[in-house]
């Protein structure tokens, strides 16, 4: 096995996690939840998208939210764009990596964005280009990589297909996430390994839903193929709207925990990222989703 010593965490809970919450946050307190982010550690933040306002109200203020984050050095901040429209105004506000995205899955694609995979990733050509161009990182997301809500399992073949096509257009990374947490780990293994024809490991991220209970077990199963890169929401925000009863990203609070336990290094202090999730699900009105959070207040307030 080849685990590796040390792991970049991208907190994605400003974006993926909030961007379904009924209610509109306000900018101050995204701003704030970026803040408290980077003071606990995390040197990759995922902030907000530049979608219709029409689609998705809660990313309506991304300016203003971008505008207001006091840049740390040696973070890096990515913004989800769907068009060259959104990249054009995204950016204005310098991000340091744009996230275009794509699915394994032809019926989620349909349903998502009304196009085929294959006219998805030709429509974000432009925007990766023009992001390459300007000197912006380029993630892709490859969403339903090991189970779709309309077409059940997702063949690794469908990975590979996918990820040879944001190979094609320039993307330098890619995600390889389970939006409807249904993954196991031998399936998310072949669903990494699909993607290694066409992307190194260091060019790879998991990105796991927890709505079945699986995220750190599949987490664990993508360390064991050498990933070293994940994505998880500080207080196990979000879901998807397109992806009936997936609940929240994991908890960044439950993988560092882990994490840390194995002896591998995060650059994260577990303590200050509690407060982090603490301070938003306190906003939402409710306890973080995150069992190492809940077990930490507990003990503190013990």
């Amino acid at each position: 096995m080849n685990i590796p010593q040390r792991v970049k965490l991208i907190d994605v809970g400003p974006r993926d996690g909030l961007q379904n919450e009924k209610t509109p946050v306000p900018a101050a307190v995204k701003i704030e939840l970026v803040h408290r982010l980077q003071q606990a550690g995390l040197k990759e933040i995922e902030v907000t998208s530049y979608v219709s306002p029409k689609w998705v109200p809660q990313m309506a203020d991304n300016h203003e939210v971008m505008e207001g984050v006091a840049r740390q050095a040696g973070v890096a901040y990515s913004v989800l764009t769907p068009n060259l429209k959104g990249y054009e105004a995204a950016v204005l506000d310098k991000p340091d990596e744009i996230v275009v995205f794509g699915s394994a899955s032809e019926a989620f694609s349909q349903k998502n964005i009304n196009c085929s995979i294959a006219e998805s990733i030709e429509r974000f050509a432009p925007v990766v280009e023009a992001a390459l161009a300007a000197g912006i990182a380029v993630r892709g997301a490859m969403s339903c990589t090991v189970g779709c809500p309309y077409e059940g399992d997702i063949a690794p073949q469908q990975v590979a297909y996918l990820a040879g096509l944001m190979k094609g257009i320039g993307v330098q990374r890619v995600d390889v996430a389970d939006t409807i947490g249904v993954g196991t780990p031998r399936k998310v293994q072949r669903a990494i390994e699909a993607t290694l024809q066409h992307f190194g490991i260091d060019a790879i991220s998991g990105h796991f839903h927890d709505t079945y209970g699986q995220a750190l077990s599949n987490t664990l199963a993508a360390l064991e193929l050498g990933v070293w890169n994940f994505q998880a929401s500080v207080a196990g925000l979000g879901g998807c709207p397109y992806a009936k009863g997936a609940t929240g990203n994991v908890a960044t609070e439950d993988v560092v925990f882990m994490l840390h336990g194995m002896g591998i290094e995060t650059g994260i202090d577990l303590d200050k990222l509690v407060d982090a999730g603490a301070y938003i699900s306190d906003y939402l009105g409710r306890k973080p989703n995150s069992r190492v959070a809940v077990a930490v207040l507990n003990k503190r307030a013990g």
